[in-house]
């Protein structure tokens, strides 16, 4: 601990280790990259976790976060997890968030229920991208807005039912109606679709 400046020394095991790997990443001419796991509390946590994420913004490119279903460790804790993926090509720009997704039906991972690497297909092709897109899973955010923001990467997603609940009521009223108007044009289509048969004077059993 006493490795670290004064104003983040900690004993929080996670902020240790995440400034141990920072302090290890090369710099060019091939940058150093590391991939952390880290708990909710350091995306929101201040002080001293605070001024260690400032540093991992403004010198490192902290280029992804991907925000892990409850009980992805367990037995081994319940507390919800994150993957930090970052560089040492920084500063950061733009730090791309993905939600990975529970399995449908499932309220959460267990240690006889884990998570399966192919449920990871989805979150793989879009990290490997040659451009990546957002999706309902996928957002993106600016760096300076979360320095802003005191360095509170908790960053919810803004498609997601949580970020829903907290939406003023016209905004919600409006992405209702949004969802609404889908719903009516894929019913639409799927009506043509079942209508070609007849159209071609086939037969439909």
């Amino acid at each position: 601990m006493n490795n670290f400046s004064e104003d983040k020394q900690t004993t929080e095991t996670a902020l240790l280790f995440l400034q141990m790997i920072m302090r290890k990443l090369k710099r060019g001419p091939k940058p150093g990259r590391a991939g952390v796991v880290v708990p909710n509390g350091t995306l929101f946590g201040d002080g001293v976790c605070g001024r260690i994420k400032e540093d991992l913004l403004a010198a490192f490119n902290l280029h992804t976060v991907v925000r892990l279903p409850q009980g992805v460790f367990e037995p081994y804790t319940a507390i919800p997890t994150n993957l930090l993926f970052f560089d040492r090509s920084g500063p950061t720009d733009t730090i791309w968030y993905y939600e990975l997704p529970l399995p449908e039906g499932r309220k959460k991972y267990t240690k006889t229920s884990p998570l399966q690497y192919e449920e990871l297909a989805d979150l793989l092709k879009w990290f490997h991208a040659e451009r990546r897109r957002e999706t309902e899973h996928a957002w993106k955010v600016k760096a300076r807005d979360v320095l802003a923001g005191g360095g509170n990467l908790d960053i919810k997603n803004p498609r997601g039912a949580e970020a829903l609940e907290h939406l003023p009521p016209e905004q919600l009223a409006e992405s209702i109606a949004e969802k609404n108007r889908r719903v009516g044009e894929i019913m639409e289509e799927i009506k043509a679709i079942l209508a070609e048969p007849a159209a071609l004077g086939g037969k439909v059993r």
